[in-house]
């Protein structure tokens, strides 16, 4: 399963002879690829040129920094403006105005109870008529009276406690009695208990759950003032990619293109184009400089082969790289440039899994800044096998999570997606690999922790 990609920049994934040694043990048969490990030209095993070694790469941390700094400064840039969203659209938004009650919460004493609004001690005089949630303002009661009433009515004027159904029952003559004690105000949610008018509720920079739209709605909200969601354009690069069917022909299916769109919605971005350019530079070309985006991402074609176009064209237009290769695994020809003060372009490398550390990499940190979330906290968890190490990188495994531990998969190789499509997340591996039980960092994968209907936003 391959997806976008040049020739040159998958060979600059293939492994050197130090990395072949230092993964050979790792396990019996082939985990981390296909028998012989399969190049792109499809010869198996078939020695190549190795890609120049990456003594400009970025370490990966710094990678990581350099695109949140990106970010911050492309917000300083353009000072986004802040948008008025619907609460169904506002999913994942920052708020960029402090979320303050418009009204009392709740604005009326409410029973919190299904039962009998009471007045002084008991037995009472029941009504005949009930009240009921949503209606008008019951009449008041006076001592020694009592009125049917459910959760979330209103409470009469002069009621002093709400008993519970369950607490009261009907004596001969119809009079109500307690089972147990009555205390003053029990089972009765007073005006403001949870907050008065103007009381601020949330500050900015929270971000908005589907808690905190329950909370907007419940405080008199329509609309919420947010960031708006980063801008995303998506280019995939590559002649031999078909859209549908079976692989024929030298053909392979694009992977990339039905991934990558969901997982950058799942970071918060809007993605309002997915590009199919192919080895072709002009098009290429008229689609950064004509692209208003954001961010742009593009798939492959960031090597020095014949038909990897991007170094030249970013060149061409005069951007800033910031970030030209890091020393990660898969995923070292990853980049990052600044096209203009308030867009910059991610260039992932073609093959998926590589795509995919790309993505966590560079285009992560850098939507996350610019939607002004907040990062993720750090956390380790234990190995629960050995994962051996690129001499130099850092490798990026993917991992499924088992009680305080984290099981590192196969099929991790950079072509490959079955590993990560069963993955919680991708623990990150120093140079030199990690012993089973050692500490290791995780990045959370946005479907493992928040869920479908949640992340998708």
């Amino acid at each position: 399963m391959t997806s976008p990609g040049t020739r040159a920049d998958e060979e600059a994934e293939d492994l050197d002879v130090e990395e072949a040694l230092a993964l050979v043990q790792e396990k019996p048969g082939p985990p981390h690829g296909d028998p012989g490990h399969t190049t792109h030209h499809g010869h198996r095993g078939a020695p190549h040129q190795q890609a120049e070694p990456h003594h400009h790469a970025t370490p990966w941390p710094e990678a990581r920094t350099t695109a949140e700094r990106a970010a911050r400064a492309a917000a300083r840039a353009t000072r986004r403006t802040p948008v008025s969203v619907p609460l169904d659209a506002a999913l994942g938004l920052t708020l960029a105005a402090p979320l303050a009650a418009l009204t009392d919460l709740p604005s009326f004493d409410t029973s919190a109870m299904d039962g009998w609004a009471v007045a002084g001690p008991g037995p009472w005089t029941v009504r005949d008529e009930g009240v009921l949630a949503g209606h008008a303002e019951p009449a008041p009661l006076t001592d020694g009276e009592a009125v049917r009433i459910a959760t979330g009515a209103r409470v009469p004027l002069d009621a002093t406690a709400v008993l519970r159904t369950e607490h009261g029952r009907t004596g001969e003559r119809g009079r109500l009695h307690p089972t147990r004690e009555v205390v003053h105000g029990q089972d009765i949610r007073p005006r403001g208990q949870e907050c008065r008018s103007g009381d601020q509720l949330l500050p900015v920079g929270t971000l908005a759950t589907p808690a905190v739209l329950g909370l907007a709605a419940a405080a008199g909200y329509d609309t919420l003032t947010a960031l708006p969601r980063p801008r995303v354009d998506v280019l995939v690069l590559g002649d031999e990619l078909l859209t549908e069917g079976l692989p024929h022909d030298g053909l392979i299916r694009d992977a990339l293109g039905p991934m990558l769109p969901p997982w950058l919605r799942a970071l918060g971005a809007e993605v309002r184009a997915l590009r199919r350019i192919g080895d072709d530079a002009k098009a290429l070309h008229r689609a950064v400089t004509t692209s208003d985006a954001d961010l742009i991402v593009t798939t492959g074609g960031t090597a020095a082969g014949p038909v990897d176009h991007v170094h030249p064209i970013l060149r061409r237009i005069g951007a800033d790289l910031l970030v030209d290769g890091v020393k990660a695994r898969p995923g070292h020809p990853m980049l990052l440039a600044r096209v203009k003060d308030d867009q910059h372009l991610v260039g992932l490398p073609g093959n998926p899994l590589a795509a995919v550390s790309g993505l966590l990499t560079l285009a992560e940190p850098l939507l996350r800044t610019l939607a002004a979330r907040p990062a993720p906290e750090r956390y380790t968890l234990p190995l629960r096998d050995a994962v051996h190490g690129h001499p130099y990188d850092t490798r990026l495994v993917p991992v499924v999570l088992r009680g305080e531990g984290a099981v590192p998969l196969h099929y991790n190789g950079p072509a490959m997606l079955r590993g990560i499509a069963a993955a919680d997340a991708l623990a990150v591996v120093p140079p030199g690999g990690a012993r089973s039980g050692q500490e290791a960092e995780l990045l959370d994968l946005p479907w493992a922790t928040g869920g479908i209907g949640v992340c998708f936003t």
